[in-house]
């Protein structure tokens, strides 16, 4: 087969499996995002809370997501190996390992407003946190097994059925956000409250139509048959593949955490417009997200047949993918930039303005790190594909917490560039990771030439 062939067979691959997986992404953080869209509308006040609550919710669980990540590369190396019993075994310790690991969380989330306190966060916004988090927690378990579920799907290459339960779930949060925070339909009006019940509503109805897809679908696995048998073997592999994996995500996410918390130190209104700006360039990042899953499995695939000619082509192809939507994303951030954050705002607010004003400033700092975002995400998982997860966790933690959160703090505070400040870290540590991420992937996959 030609190179060229070889090439438009990879990028067909890659985009059947890889759509689905965007748009499933996509529609899942948007249930996010309609949070954060009608408690703009809601208040200033209430938007500025979700940021904050929002944030350590998703501290949470990416901080326990390692075990429901490893069972994607796992279950795609075992079915390429053609055994379906191992890649049945990791999925459910995956499950046993996320709902202990949520379990330990819980506590936190529920009086979190003392910790947040203690970290300089306005006393009202922490209290109006914790009051989101103690409603939002109880979705940890039910989120953290439908992330394991749906990589065990997306490993099978079901991505189609993952991205209609997305979808289906999405507008069923919109429906109950939108009569449960402004009091619609003769429902009370809960405003942030509201938010978080529909959240954990959310969540569990994905979590049911996975379970009941696979049982249909797959009932030769018998997923859930004497679910109680503890696998120790499956649990050690998943273990140490999963640990790395969430130690990189914390890392990653306690950037942007602490860009958070810098931002709470300026005010509500920094921290209300950096929660819609965050919201804005997660949507680009779940793109990225998608096809690099995508090509996890591609990689894990070529990975277990020793294919390396194939690993090597997948990388490519999954880089030029995601540079491309990076490009679309940038123009739109710098092209209408008022009219993204407006849809968040009460524009009869009379803080809307200043929130635009901000707001408008770090979506051109968004646009700047789009393509080392996109970079650094696809670089880690094709390292995942590689089960190579111990080295890109210390590169995380370098990129991250000794360059990123230090130049945010220089830039925003001691050099008071402020808000523009502290989100220019963010391309830094963004930037050092995705450097040194794709040099590791280099390192791995060098001499392998003649291998296939």
């Amino acid at each position: 087969m030609s190179k060229s062939k070889a090439i438009k067979l990879e990028v067909r691959s890659l985009l059947v499996l890889g759509l689905p997986l965007v748009g499933s992404q996509v529609a899942q953080f948007a249930v996010h995002v309609t949070d954060t869209l009608m408690l703009g509308w809601y208040s200033v006040l209430a938007l500025a809370q979700v940021t904050l609550g929002a944030q350590i919710f998703f501290i949470a669980f990416i901080t326990t997501s390692g075990f429901a990540f490893s069972v994607l590369p796992m279950v795609a190396k075992s079915m390429a190996e053609d055994d379906p019993q191992s890649a049945r075994r990791t999925t459910r310790m995956g499950l046993w390992l996320s709902t202990i690991a949520a379990g330990f969380l819980f506590l936190p989330m529920w009086f979190s407003a003392p910790i947040l306190e203690s970290m300089g966060q306005d006393t009202v916004v922490a209290q109006g946190a914790q009051d989101y988090l103690r409603i939002a927690g109880f979705g940890l378990w039910p989120a953290l097994w439908g992330l394991t579920l749906r990589s065990y799907l997306s490993a099978l290459e079901h991505t189609g059925v993952v991205l209609w339960i997305s979808l289906g779930v999405l507008v069923a949060n919109a429906l109950i956000n939108y009569a449960l925070i402004f009091g619609y339909w003769g429902m009370p009006e809960l405003g942030l409250q509201g938010a978080a019940i529909a959240s954990v509503i959310a969540v569990s109805l994905s979590l049911i139509g996975f379970v009941i897809y696979i049982q249909v679908c797959f009932p030769e696995q018998a997923m859930f048959a004497r679910f109680w048998r503890f696998d120790r073997v499956a649990t050690l592999a998943v273990t140490r593949l999963a640990m790395p994996i969430s130690a990189t995500a914390l890392a990653e996410s306690g950037l942007f955490a602490g860009s958070a918390f810098m931002m709470g130190w300026l005010g509500h209104l920094e921290l209300a417009a950096h929660g819609i700006v965050l919201q804005l360039a997660a949507i680009s990042f779940m793109v990225h997200l998608g096809l690099s899953q995508a090509g996890t499995v591609r990689v894990g695939q070529a990975f277990a047949r020793g294919d390396w000619v194939a690993v090597k082509r997948t990388a490519a192809v999954t880089m030029g993918l995601s540079t491309l939507a990076a490009v679309i994303a940038i123009f739109f951030f710098l092209a209408t930039p008022q009219m993204l954050i407006s849809a968040f705002l009460d524009v009869e607010d009379l803080l809307a303005p200043d929130i635009l004003r901000i707001g408008t400033l770090l979506l051109i700092v968004a646009a700047m790190f789009q393509f080392v975002d996109a970079a650094q995400v696809v670089a880690l998982s094709l390292l995942r594909g590689l089960q190579d997860t111990k080295m890109p966790m210390l590169i995380a933690a370098v990129s991250y917490w000794l360059i990123g959160l230090p130049i945010s703090y220089v830039l925003g505070f001691s050099m008071d560039y402020k808000e523009t400040g502290i989100w220019l870290g963010l391309v830094f540590g963004l930037g050092v990771a995705a450097v040194l991420l794709w040099v590791r992937f280099s390192v791995l996959t060098r001499g392998t030439h003649g291998r296939a």
